[in-house]
Formats: C-alpha cells, structure tokens, sequence
C-alpha cells in the first residue's frame, strides 16, 4: 500500500482487479442467500468480520503498529452497518445484477446530491445527468411484471445511501485504509446483535460460510485496499466513472455463474442510470 504512484500498467490492472472485487461482493451474496446456504444476518456478520480481520492485519503490516485501530467516531462504523445489513437481506429478494445497478445508482446519485447540497453549483450537464440517472432507476421499479422485488429494491436503495455516506465519511480520513479498517471493526457488535435478534432464522453451512468469508476478506476487505493502490494513479472524476463498469460487471457474472436473465428492461434501464451518471459526472468541477 505504501509507496510511489503506480505507473499506466499498474494502475489499470490494479483498477480492473478492485472493480471487479466490488461487483463479485453482489455475485457471492446472491450464491450464498439466493441458494439457502446462509441467513442474511449471519452473512452479514461473517462478512464484517472477516473483512475486520483483513483489513486490520492490512494496517498492521503497512503501519507496523495497531494504533490506527484506536480512532474514535461510530458515524462510520454505523454507516458500513447500515450499508451490509440491508445489502444482504436485499439479495433474499433481488438477483445480482438489478441489486448492483441499484446499489450503485443509488450510491453515486447520493454523493454527486450531497455536494449539490453542501455548496457545489452544477451546471446544466451535471442537473440533465442527475434527472437522466432517477429517471432510470424510477423505470426499473414501475409496476411492471419484469420489475425487481419491490421490498428488496428499497432495502438496496438504503444500502446505497448508507454506502453513499460512508464513502463521504472516508474522504476526510487521512488514513482511508485505517478508516475503514475501524469501520469494520466496530461494524461487528452492530452484526452480532442483529444476528441475535433474528437467532430464529439461523441457518448456515460450509459453502455459505465460506462464501461470506470470501466476499469479506477478499473482495471487500483485500477489494478496498486495491483500489486505494489504483486511486493513487487515477483522477477523482476518473475514479468515479470507471465505476460505472461495476454493475456491468455484475450483471455479466450474474449471467454466467448465477444464470439469471438480463432483461431488456434491466439492460435499458442500467443503460440510462450509467449515462446519466456519467454526464452528471463529467459536468461537475
């Protein structure tokens, strides 16, 4: 993690690499609550603590102390949780792929809307965009018979929100690899107790486990600290749209390890979500 600047070559492997981390966090959700092999809240858990432990021994090796772990604030914390709980229980519902774009869609709609709202002045390109993106995300839930889960849909509307949130948390950190590592951390309890309250629900077995024990360790946990490495050769503009792939991503896998269908709705619908963004994006300073 430590330094300098990665050149072109690097940059763009180690882009490709955390982009799709983050998409693949949709596809082992979905292989593990779609099949019954894990509940929600137990995912939710074994994914926040795995990816704890990752990203604590990350800072540990990187800092040679656990001191960065000490920091104080639960808003981060707090946020990641609000984030993974919903996040799961919303793929009890929905498929990989409408999950993603919504997930995303959503997060980037929040961010771009909090700086409107913090004193950014958007010009006309940035306001079509931000239409163009709700616009799209407003078609993919209209009552029509190839629309996702209505109940799963808002679950990853609050998961984006709450994403949304902890990434604009984790731009103040000095220290973003210890930032989240603290978030993860502190994350936990908030896991645990929710498992206790659903104990009635409880099911797991191997593959599940190690299902969520992957999508914490590696591709949230591992995912994130990739893409601080790659953030160090990219714009913050050209960070934001390559992330546009992610639901693409998604989708693509969802297609060949998971089997689902990629309707025309969904592959319009993203389409406008994604260009929307991307204009929203492009015409902010």
């Amino acid at each position: 993690m430590a330094g300098a600047r990665p050149r072109g070559l690097e940059t763009a492997a180690l882009t490709a690499l955390a982009l799709t981390s983050f998409a693949f966090n949709s596809i082992l959700t979905r292989m593990a609550l779609g099949k019954g092999h894990l509940d929600a809240a137990g995912f939710t858990a074994v994914r926040l603590a795995t990816g704890a432990v990752m990203l604590a021994a990350l800072v540990r090796a990187h800092s040679g102390s656990w001191r960065a772990l000490r920091g104080p604030g639960w808003a981060g914390p707090l946020a990641l949780f609000t984030y993974a709980a919903p996040f799961s229980f919303a793929y009890l519902r929905v498929g990989a792929a409408n999950g993603a774009l919504v997930l995303f869609g959503t997060v980037q709609l929040t961010m771009i809307a909090w700086g409107v709202a913090h004193g950014e002045r958007p010009g006309v390109r940035t306001w079509a965009g931000l239409l163009l993106a709700a616009g799209g995300l407003a078609a993919l839930t209209l009552p029509r018979a190839t629309r996702p889960d209505p109940l799963g849909t808002a679950l990853m509307v609050v998961a984006g929100v709450a994403w949304g949130a902890y990434s604009l948390l984790g731009k103040k950190a000095p220290d973003p690899l210890a930032a989240n590592a603290r978030g993860f951390l502190w994350s936990v309890p908030l896991a645990v107790i929710l498992a206790a309250i659903t104990f009635r629900s409880w099911s797991a077995d191997g593959r599940g486990l190690l299902l969520a024990s992957t999508s914490g360790a590696v591709t949230s946990g591992l995912g994130y600290a990739i893409w601080y490495r790659a953030l160090r050769g990219l714009t913050a503009v050209r960070a934001a749209i390559l992330q546009l792939s992610v639901p693409v991503i998604a989708a693509l896998a969802a297609v060949l390890l998971l089997g689902e269908t990629v309707t025309s709705r969904l592959v319009g619908c993203g389409a406008t979500v994604i260009a929307g963004v991307a204009l929203a994006l492009t015409g902010r300073r």
